[in-house]
């Protein structure tokens, strides 16, 4: 499953990309916003995707905002969630087979929707690696979120 959330700034990405990810088969649930509102702010909707993500083996998270740096900031308080903003394809697929990242942020304002669509396409469909030093660097994450500082 994805979740998708978006506030007022990444509305209409969001939007294209539910267009998209119907094309392309993928099974996803919209969290907002569900209408273009300037008073939707981010952290409602990253926080709402970054849950599910969190909650839900094997999902994956889509978040967009103008910059992508609001909704990662707060989709990363919630544990086990490893969000990054992507920019470019190269970005995307090292985000996917090294960081095993599963919630990505995409600019509504920096990137064209040919970009997103090519960023999306390789991250949906690269895996993790598995390497045992990526794993290692993961774990380490995950045992800092549990200490709880």
């Amino acid at each position: 499953m994805i979740y998708l959330g978006s506030d007022h700034g990444g509305f209409q990405l969001k939007e294209k990309i539910r267009q998209w990810l119907k094309e392309w088969k993928f099974e996803y649930q919209d969290l907002g916003a569900h209408s273009l509102d300037p008073e939707d702010d981010y952290p409602r909707f990253a926080f709402a995707v970054a849950e599910k993500v969190a909650s839900v083996n094997n999902s994956k998270g889509i978040l967009t905002c103008r910059s992508a740096a609001g909704v990662v900031i707060a989709a990363n308080k919630v544990k086990n969630v490893r969000a990054v903003a992507v920019y470019d394809t190269k970005g995307a697929k090292h985000s996917r087979e090294h960081n095993d990242a599963n919630v990505i942020a995409l600019s509504g304002d920096w990137s064209t929707e040919d970009e997103v669509k090519g960023i999306l396409k390789v991250w949906l469909n690269t895996k993790f690696s598995n390497e045992p030093r990526h794993k290692r660097r993961i774990e380490q994450i995950g045992e800092y979120e549990m200490i709880g500082k």
